[in-house]
């Protein structure tokens, strides 16, 4: 099914924000490992599968509106050296995943593309209530019982 050209550009706009963020988590959570924190790696390295099945998705869909996925673009990778600055270079680049889904979401209203826009639902659900969230919560519980407690809590 031929599908808009704006929405499959939309679509690997997509592509490169969940891309950029799977390349982040693994050095992210290879770091974790590195640094014997198993819980931090352990959620990181599942973050990273989340956006892999994101990539996926995105990827099937492009194909179907007979687009090309362009998989070879990525933003710049914000690689943290400490864990709070990994944590919020995770939660800046989850915000501007929200903030292009959201764009997409509505251009493919515009455009009447209903099906592309319930495909993406569930990717924004996921990525507000789950990643954002979770990134929000840590960084808050750092705030709450100090860096120390809380590595040592991930350990």
């Amino acid at each position: 099914m031929k599908g808009d050209n704006e929405v499959i550009d939309g679509l690997n706009m997509l592509l490169v924000g969940e891309l950029t963020a799977m390349d982040q988590y693994l050095v992210h959570s290879k770091m974790y490992e590195d640094w014997d924190l198993s819980k931090l790696h352990e959620r990181i390295a599942h973050e990273f599968d989340d956006e892999k099945e994101h990539a996926q998705k995105l990827i099937e869909r492009i194909l179907f509106l007979e687009g090309k996925p362009d998989v070879t673009k990525r933003e710049g990778l914000a690689i943290g050296y400490t864990v709070p600055d990994m944590l919020q270079n995770d939660l800046n680049l989850e915000y501007q995943v929200v903030t292009n889904l959201r764009k997409v979401i509505a251009l493919c209203e515009s455009k009447q593309d209903f099906q592309t826009r319930n495909m993406l639902m569930p990717l924004l659900e996921e990525t507000e209530q789950d990643h954002v969230y979770w990134l929000e919560q840590q960084l808050g519980l750092i705030d709450k019982v100090g860096l120390e407690n809380y590595l040592q809590s991930m350990m």
